[in-house]
């Protein structure tokens, strides 16, 4: 018989179909298929993997675990039996469990490369980086090339990060990766960027930045050439951290001469410059000033090359760059700081600010460019400035309603600009209600003008005249502010449903209807309006909480679920995904990003979003399905809930909630603050202590009448209750403290009618005999009901109803 190229092993063929089922979703025929299979091939261990797949996307979770188990004690070394356990394990989110297949797979097959390689992988899922670090040096030596080697160095920076003993990683763990890429820079045996990177990371951590400067400097820094201008990225970094001002100044100098539109060089240059005065920094007379070349340390020095760079600029007849134009404005604002009588050789801000107008203001980006150094304009020059910057917009002649129109898109956008910086500097804030009245016609007659100009938009395209029909809904809720008038509310809702029949992706329509429709209670086209935001991954953190906070304190129970949905599963994702980017950064080399992705992980775990969700999901859950799919005790335990562990990070919470998402032109007085967002944050974290502690008081109760587990028994009476008790009563003290007392009255109520449940149980735990000893908390309670209790006691009927079927339940 002739010899084939390739043969294909029969059990691939046989496993085929079984993978189709999977792929297509059929899992029932998957689960037929591999039944019928096994029959034949009792000892086929991957039919028996895939059939425990299939179980598992069936919710047949413990009939698909033990299948596995009994594949995985018999340690298979076959690609596709390991490949199929890797997959149910992580379907079943149990990760650790795929190291212990990889490190049997290794102990009976130790020259494999691919069972090292996903052993070290397996580790790197679960974050034990120690045997990471070995794991790598295994793979190492049993084939010695390059990545593997640095997969090891950086498994101990990664122990260097997460040790809780900061001493100890810079003793022990970052030492050891330092000396071990050492090893290697004197064998010469440094082939890649991303070696180098590490090497510089490792020397950073270190603080050895003198030594990270000449490795950057060295023959080992031609290697940076991934992204542009990183060694001299690198090189200013260590000059800042070194506190080298001739350099920093020097070698910025030398950068912005090359690239005049590169505002981070800028920024150093003023930063150094001022350092350098501050030193009284003099240049030697005849050495170099320094490794960078000539260093300049006066303020004449510094104007001059602004304004070199600025006629330049004026001379090029390509188009300009607002580098140097703005490097101007941030040196006279600079100046004025230090109360420098040079900034007068810079000019007037008001006519620099007018230049930049002349050559920039056609452009969406010029409205931020001259917000931030507004404040440079004394306050009479405000209008001034506002009336010469309408002189610069060429609108068309006036109509019958009193208003130029722009001719193009250029004009428009100028025009804009004019109108945002009118806002910024507060000229439209002191307008009386007519005045405002007339200004939103004005600016409702360019918003209708300017729609000419998009009818070819996709629907995907905004409208160029968008900001027109923001800034009218903005001057609307001006009014209704200030007045109290809803119908000023009414006409803002009725521009920005306008405006999104116009321009149908616009994100800020959506956003201020969606908090104008919950402010009014108007809760019906909020999810539709976030649903059509489409927002992404992270942005489920950041702007998540625009819908979840207002969906269950509005009655919107079935909204309230899918929001916190939407955002669990996303938070739930982000252990695995995270552990997925950590492991292809490992793969390519971008060891840089690895503590990136580890800060990114923890950072969300730490989210006060994800802990406000996942208490009020769980609280609507037990508001909504106790005693209707399962009893309380049940829910409480599937959701895994303990009342005496609080697990949330309070003392490291993290707000990453986007508060600035909605576009805001309003002067700084009125801009949000630093101080607002601090007291946002406590009083939001006064109010998810309220509601985990109205959290774990539910599940106290469900539990009170549980019995003891054996480890407890010897804290507990004879029914197991005491114990629960005390922490049920811990708990209400917490509820009842001044924390609440002060903030919500409500609480009270809750508690009390809390602390009657408790009551209760002790009654029934206590017995009639023992009933005097009681100490009834509840003052509400009247003789007639005690009595009515004592005749009811003994009765079936009140035990059948339960401690949660009653009046109580329904609490």
């Amino acid at each position: 018989m002739a010899a084939r190229g390739h043969v294909q092993d029969p059990n691939d063929r046989r496993l085929r179909p079984i993978y189709d089922y999977l792929d297509n979703g059929n899992n029932k025929m998957a689960i037929q298929q591999a039944d019928k299979l096994l029959k034949k091939h009792k000892d086929l261990h991957c039919a028996k993997v895939l059939k425990a797949i299939g179980l598992q996307r069936t919710g047949k979770q413990d009939e698909a675990f033990s299948l596995a188990q009994e594949v995985a004690t018999l340690e298979p070394t076959d690609d596709n039996s390991l490949q199929a356990l890797t997959i149910l394990y992580r379907e079943m989110h149990r990760p650790e469990l795929v190291t212990k297949l990889y490190e049997a797979a290794v102990k009976k097959v130790p020259l494999s490369e691919e069972y090292h390689s996903h052993l070290f992988m397996a580790y790197a899922r679960v974050g034990e980086y120690k045997k990471m670090q070995q794991a790598g040096m295994a793979l190492y030596k049993t084939v010695p090339k390059n990545p593997y080697y640095f997969w090891s160095v950086m498994s101990l920076v990664m122990q260097a990060i997460s040790a809780q003993d900061d001493k100890l990683a810079q003793t022990m763990f970052l030492p050891l990766a330092e000396r071990m890429v050492e090893k290697m820079v004197k064998e010469g045996k440094i082939e890649a960027e991303a070696e180098v990177q590490l090497y510089f990371m490792i020397l950073e951590r270190l603080g050895k930045y003198v030594e990270a400067l000449d490795m950057v400097r060295g023959p080992l820094g031609e290697k940076l050439t991934s992204e542009l201008q990183s060694r001299e990225n690198k090189c200013m970094m260590m000059y800042q951290r070194l506190q080298l001002w001739p350099e920093c100044n020097a070698l910025s100098y030398k950068l912005l001469l090359k690239n005049p539109d590169e505002w981070q060089f800028y920024l150093s240059y003023f930063d150094s410059l001022f350092h350098l005065m501050d030193k009284s920094w003099s240049p030697p007379n005849e050495e170099e000033h320094c490794v960078e070349g000539p260093v300049q340390t006066t303020v004449a020095e510094a104007v001059k090359f602004v304004v070199d760079r600025m006629e330049e600029e004026d001379k090029k007849d390509s188009r300009p760059l607002r580098g140097p134009y703005m490097a101007c404005l941030e040196l006279i604002h600079r100046l004025r700081q230090r109360g420098c009588p040079d900034e007068e050789e810079l000019g007037d801000p008001l006519e620099l600010m007018l230049q930049f107008f002349g050559k920039f203001g056609d452009k969406p980006s010029c409205i931020t460019d001259l917000k931030i150094y507004l404040h440079l304009l004394p306050p009479e020059q405000h209008t001034q400035f506002k009336n010469r910057l309408g002189d610069l917009v060429p609108l068309g002649e006036v109509g019958e309603d009193g208003f130029g129109f722009p001719g193009d898109t250029k004009v428009l956008q100028r025009h804009l600009c004019v109108c945002q910086l009118s806002r910024v500097l507060g000229l439209q804030h002191t307008l009386d209600t007519e005045g405002k009245l007339c200004l939103i016609t004005e600016l409702k007659a360019h918003y209708h003008y300017g729609l000419q100009f998009g009818k070819s938009c996709l629907k995907t395209e905004l409208q160029f005249s968008d900001t027109y029909c923001l800034m009218v809904a903005h001057v609307y809720i001006d009014l209704w502010t200030e007045t109290g008038d809803e119908n000023m509310l009414w006409q803002c809702l009725g521009v920005l449903e306008e405006g999104l029949s116009y321009s149908p992706s616009n994100a800020q329509f959506k956003l201020l209807l969606l908090l104008l429709f919950c402010r009014l209670g108007a809760f019906q086209p909020v999810v539709d309006l976030y649903s059509s935001l489409d927002a992404k991954h992270v942005q489920h953190d950041t702007i998540g909480y625009l819908l979840t906070r207002y969906a269950g304190s509005l009655g919107q129970f079935a909204a309230a679920s899918q929001s916190y949905n939407f955002s669990l599963r996303f938070f739930h994702s982000n252990q695995k995904d995270t552990s997925e980017y950590i492991i292809q950064a490992y793969k390519y080399g971008a060891f840089e990003k690895i503590p990136e992705f580890i800060a990114f992980r923890t950072r969300l775990n730490q989210s006060l979003h994800f802990a406000q969700v996942r208490t009020e999901r769980m609280l609507l859950d037990l508001y909504t399905e106790a005693d209707i799919t399962s009893s309380l005790e049940e829910s409480v335990k599937a959701m895994g809930l303990c009342p005496e562990e609080d697990d949330i990070p309070w003392d490291n919470m993290r707000d990453n909630r986007d508060l600035t998402v909605l576009f805001s032109w309003d002067p700084k007085d009125r801009e949000l603050t630093e101080e607002h967002r601090r007291l946002s944050l406590e009083e939001e974290s006064v109010w998810l202590k309220v509601r985990s502690l109205t959290l774990r008081l539910l599940a106290s109760l469900a539990l009170l009448g549980h019995a003891p587990s054996p480890r407890n028994s010897d804290k507990t009476n004879e029914n197991g209750v005491s114990a629960k008790s005390s922490t049920l009563q811990t708990l209400l003290s917490h509820h009842t403290g001044p924390l609440t007392v002060v903030v919500f009255g409500s609480c009270h109520c809750q508690a009390s009618a809390l602390q009657l449940s408790l009551t209760l149980q002790e009654l029934e735990t206590t017995g009639l005999g023992k009933m005097r000893d009681v100490d009834f908390r509840t003052t509400g309670l009247q003789p007639s009901v005690h009595l009515q209790k004592q005749q009811d006691w003994g009765g079936e009927r009140w035990r059948k109803r339960g401690m949660w079927g009653g009046e109580v339940g329904g609490v």
